[in-house]
């Protein structure tokens, strides 16, 4: 059974002494530690690093960078460095044991124990009998934190569905402007024989091809930013977060909002004049 305990970037940068250190003829723990804390204390793998509990290094440890990992990243917390360090259980309580107060033993947040799927619910019952407000599940349960992303995605769908009608008020009123400049050429075709159901026909087929147009310009626009926008944050903050996603469903959902709204606003600004007697459609 492996456990790996992970100490938070809080417990780092508080209560814990970062030092690199010479090389003994005691072969130090091995530790892994994120790639942002590589790079902020000029660490390498192999390099031999001091860590204590106590701010002033009061009974500091050796431990030995085995490898350097990408953190996983966290929406909840992206703003913040990924200053972290995974150590096994005994080398983490043997560091603890001289915290001075209990309050302290918060930098432990989480420990991962590796086992079979078919021991995974058996065990996490066993935990929860034995230690009463200690919770475990699989890495793979669904994260309670996400409703809170859930929720900002409603709100963004409904900011979404708002625009998305207000542009459609908008368009209508240019196609109405539209189609009155066009009247003398629907008196026209009215006049040669053209009957209002093959042009409100025609009138259906450009809106379609408008709104198709206008729908597929802005989602190659959207595919083209997002590597831009998602390249400045992640440069930012330093981290591997995905902040913007174009997926097939968001296309879908994009297509199946734009296209009916333009085709309406077609059909609806032109029915206004197909249905106007043919004298009325021609006089000056």
């Amino acid at each position: 059974m492996v456990f790996q305990p992970t100490m938070t970037a809080a417990f780092l940068i508080s209560v814990a002494l970062l030092t690199q250190a010479s090389p003994t003829a005691v072969e130090p723990a091995g530790i892994l530690i994120t790639r942002q804390l590589a790079e902020s204390r000029g660490l390498t793998v192999g390099s031999v690093v001091k860590l204590a509990t106590d701010p002033a290094g009061a009974h500091a440890r050796l431990f030995r960078v085995d490898g350097i990992y990408e953190p996983t990243p966290d929406p909840m917390h992206f703003a913040q460095p990924q200053l972290d360090a995974r150590m096994h259980l005994p080398d983490l309580l043997a560091l603890e044991a001289g915290m001075p107060d209990e309050r302290d033993r918060r930098g432990v947040t989480s420990i991962n124990v590796a086992l079979s799927d078919r021991d995974a619910e058996r065990f996490a019952l066993d935990v929860a009998a034995r230690v009463p407000g200690l919770v475990a599940r699989a890495t793979s349960a669904p994260d309670d934190r996400t409703n809170t992303f859930i929720v900002v995605e409603r709100f963004h769908l409904a900011i979404a569905i708002v625009t998305v009608v207000g542009s459609a008020v908008f368009l209508l009123a240019l196609m109405v402007m539209l189609v009155d400049e066009r009247r003398s050429t629907v008196g026209i075709l009215r006049l040669i024989g053209f009957t209002r159901r093959r042009i409100l026909l025609q009138v259906f087929i450009e809106g379609a091809v408008i709104a198709l147009a206008g729908a597929a310009a802005g989602i190659l626009f959207a595919l083209a930013s997002q590597r831009l926008f998602n390249g400045f944050f992640q440069w930012r903050y330093d981290t591997t977060l995905v902040f913007l996603r174009i997926t097939p469903s968001v296309v879908w959902r994009s297509l199946a909002m734009a296209v009916p709204f333009g085709i309406a606003a077609s059909l609806v600004a032109s029915w206004t004049f197909l249905r106007q007697q043919l004298l009325a459609l021609i006089r000056r």
